[in-house]
């Protein structure tokens, strides 16, 4: 058994065994068992208490981490968390302009959200590797992550009121020229076989479905683009990394439903969410650039948190009393 404490990139095998048959079983689980009725709709109560059980266990490796490792690593792993989270809500309201788009039915929206967490997993990790590839050979890269984040959070200020035009969106243009497409949905099918107008023959077709099942994997990747850099702003662990990254992203499905029910109640999160970016992107070009000690992992975790909350709770007062308001019953 010596062979599970053999390192990998920086941790024992058994660290990563550990974590990724959690994760394995949290997916086996909210599939085989919580959601075996694939035409079943999540309702809000349903979805609150699904992203409480998410977040539970997501903050619960946390105290892990703090156990094996050690505690400046829990607090890194818990900032992580906490930002990816946040700006994973952020996410939630372009995956519901794209459902909107298409008029996804709520009974099938679940299908296209844990394929999409499935594949986002996969290409997450994929981009964390990449990442930390780049921040162990050149250290100037996170000046590059600094000056993006910085950017990024003034183009979310700046265009905060923007409205994103699905079907115009270049990738659908170049499916639909590309491939075969139902006009309708087919169920929860991503692909049918069905006689081709033109031939008569029996032709492969993609559904609706499918097309945004792409869309949402794109939207993530650009998400990923903000996400990576910040959490590496936070700290170059991979470990650590990677495991905030995905347990935030588990949770991503249930919260989904719970949010697009009441989405126009979080109007002001997105400046909360660009103080967050320009904050962590701005203590490291301070710490390097002006020569002012680096900000504690203690810190970043309080004002990340503090900055969410300011927002979430300043959404909700502005919007009180408007339409989005939903009761938890639904």
């Amino acid at each position: 058994m010596d062979f599970l404490f053999v390192e990998l990139i920086g941790k024992p095998l058994w660290l990563w065994g550990a974590f990724f048959s959690l994760v394995f079983l949290l997916l086996a689980f909210d599939l085989g068992i919580l959601h075996r009725d694939s035409e079943k709709e999540i309702g809000v109560r349903e979805s609150l208490l699904l992203s409480a059980f998410y977040i539970t266990i997501g903050l619960a490796f946390g105290g892990f981490v703090w156990w094996q490792l050690d505690p400046q690593r829990a607090v890194e792993y818990w900032t992580g968390f906490v930002i990816e989270k946040s700006l994973s809500m952020d996410n939630v309201f372009v995956i519901a302009m794209i459902f909107g788009a298409f008029a996804i039915p709520r009974a099938a929206q679940y299908r296209v959200l844990f394929w999409g967490i499935l594949a986002v997993i996969v290409l997450r990790g994929l981009m964390i590797g990449v990442g930390a590839a780049l921040v162990q050979s050149f250290g100037w890269v996170m000046w590059l992550f600094a000056a993006f984040l910085i950017i990024t959070g003034i183009k979310m200020v700046v265009f905060a009121d923007s409205q994103h035009d699905v079907e115009s969106h270049p990738l659908l243009k170049f499916m639909r020229r590309h491939l075969n497409v139902t006009e309708r949905l087919h169920g929860q099918k991503f692909a049918v076989r069905q006689p081709d107008p033109k031939t008569g023959k029996m032709t492969l077709f993609v559904t609706p479905l499918f097309l945004v099942l792409v869309l949402v994997n794109v939207a993530d990747v650009i998400f990923a683009v903000d996400s990576v850099p910040a959490i590496f702003a936070i700290t170059t662990d991979t470990f650590v990394v990677l495991t905030s990254n995905i347990f935030a992203i588990l949770g991503l499905r249930a919260l989904y439903f719970a949010l697009s029910a009441m989405i126009e109640r979080f109007a002001y999160l997105k400046f909360a969410l660009a103080a967050v970016l320009i904050f962590i992107g701005g203590k490291i070009i301070a710490a390097d650039m002006l020569g002012i000690a680096k900000v504690p992992p203690a810190v970043s975790l309080g004002v990340t948190f503090g900055l969410i909350i300011v927002g979430i709770v300043y959404s909700l007062w502005k919007t009180r009393g408007e339409p989005g308001a939903v009761s938890a019953k639904s």
